[in-house]
């Protein structure tokens, strides 16, 4: 088998359906951003407190994870700052080789200094196109970003939040999402929310099955209708592996599998909380094999010092997947994209397919010349 490498993988087009802006800051931008409102961090040097932020989230722990954000939602809560980390990100995943990415934020966390809902959307808005058209320059593709807008589950904002990516729906906001700690808050306490957008025919997803188990993952899509699961990795607790290799799945896993809801699996962030215990370990390798609609995903770029480029590399070492794989995890990506259909199969077509087939043909016209020679 021909050995796919990071650098290759970076080339590649690949689709982002979940990351959360607010853990994927550059470390240089939060000590410059802090510096600038005088949040104090718990260091100063860029490249320590990039190694901080991995360090402080490799807890095991869903629940300590999450405080690492206290300190990049503390330098968000300006238009200038907010515009700048937009920005900063669709560069970033555009070097990565991303053409396509939905990026989720909590706009409820951002007003601290005074902003509204609007401005604070409109900012992160306007930041992901500047960063898009400047990712495009440099790289010579197209990038296109979509906005999610999240509700804190813990929280009673959710009716408010989906009401504004409705009214954002046309300028740049895609889907929305529930997120934060799952045990005690399940999605149905927001069901008026989902009732409300379903109405309203607009997407989401919901963060289901991450630490908390299959409960979760059943009210996120048969109570509240979610168009995907947010993380879902949980969903192996209704996969069944006999002795000798046979699978049996249970209802809901049977369900999820033939409805093709896809899977925003998340690698490393699921080892970080203790989803799972390394990356040879994680069940991306058994719902591929299985034919689960699975995605690969980043989570948090900066607590998990990643990349989508990174999340397939190291899914190519422990599962020994080439090209073929990645190629099938970028399209149901793309497939599962809150874009409308004729926008998704023309990314398929004519950006994600063409390179992939060259990547996969490369290898062999190289092996057929060896042979001959």
């Amino acid at each position: 088998m021909t050995v796919v490498s990071l650098a290759e993988i970076v080339r590649a087009p690949k689709a982002l359906l979940h990351d959360h802006l607010d853990g994927g800051l550059r470390p240089e931008s939060v000590v410059e951003l802090a510096d600038e409102v005088g949040h104090v961090l718990p260091v100063s040097d860029p490249v320590e407190l990039g190694r901080w932020f991995v360090s402080a989230a490799d807890s095991g722990s869903l629940e300590r994870y999450l405080e690492t954000f206290a300190h990049t939602v503390a330098v968000m809560q300006t238009e200038s700052a907010l515009f700048r980390v937009a920005s900063e990100c669709a560069v970033d995943l555009a070097a990565d080789g991303v053409v396509y990415a939905e990026v989720r934020f909590a706009p409820e966390q951002h007003l601290e200094r005074g902003l509204g809902l609007g401005q604070v959307v409109e900012a992160v808005v306007a930041g992901f196109a500047d960063g898009c058209a400047r990712g495009a320059a440099a790289s010579g593709r197209v990038v296109r970003v979509g906005t999610l807008l999240t509700a804190m589950r813990h929280a009673a904002r959710s009716q408010e939040i989906a009401e504004l990516a409705v009214r954002y729906r046309d300028a740049g906001v895609v889907g929305f999402d529930i997120a934060g700690a799952e045990a005690g808050f399940p999605p149905t306490r927001h069901l008026d929310a989902f009732e409300y957008l379903q109405r309203e025919n607009f997407h989401f997803t919901i963060h289901a099955g991450e630490a908390f188990g299959l409960p979760s993952i059943w009210q996120a899509i048969q109570w509240c209708g979610a168009d995907r699961l947010g993380h879902g990795v949980r969903i192996v607790d209704d996969v069944e592996v006999g002795a000798g290799g046979a699978v049996r799945l249970g209802r809901l896993a049977a369900y999820v599998r033939d409805k093709r809801i896809p899977l925003e699996l998340c690698p490393s962030s699921n080892v970080q909380t203790g989803a799972v215990g390394s990356i040879g370990e994680h069940p991306i390798g058994l719902l591929r094999d299985l034919r689960f609609r699975v995605t690969v995903n980043t989570d948090n770029r900066l607590m998990s010092g990643t990349s989508m480029s990174r999340e397939m590399w190291l899914l190519v070492e422990a599962f020994g997947w080439g090209w073929s794989e990645l190629r099938w995890l970028t399209v149901n990506a793309m497939k599962s994209a809150f874009i409308p259909f004729d926008e998704r199969l023309a990314i398929i077509d004519d950006v994600i397919k063409p390179a992939y087939a060259k990547l996969i043909a490369e290898p062999l016209a190289e092996a057929e010349a060896h042979h001959v020679g």
